[in-house]
């Protein structure tokens, strides 16, 4: 995973967190824009959260943030 992914999902579940709480869940489109302006990056994520970890479409943004945060 590039750093700059790893910060933007850091970043997003850290902001998600402080808004709505510890059971705050999204989705790997959380950490895009409504438009498509990385498609490359938007697939990395997806591969991620979809290919290598087999992850719902949604889940806890506290899960996902310590599954990230051991990489």
């Amino acid at each position: 995973m590039r750093a700059i992914l790893k910060q933007k999902i850091l970043k997003t579940c850290n902001d998600k967190i402080e808004q709505k709480g510890i059971n705050v869940g999204l989705s790997f489109y959380a950490f895009f824009a409504n438009k498509n302006d990385n498609p490359e990056l938007l697939m990395e994520a997806a591969e991620w959260w979809i290919k290598t970890h087999q992850l719902d479409h949604f889940e806890k943004a506290v899960k996902i943030k310590k599954m990230v945060e051991e990489i």
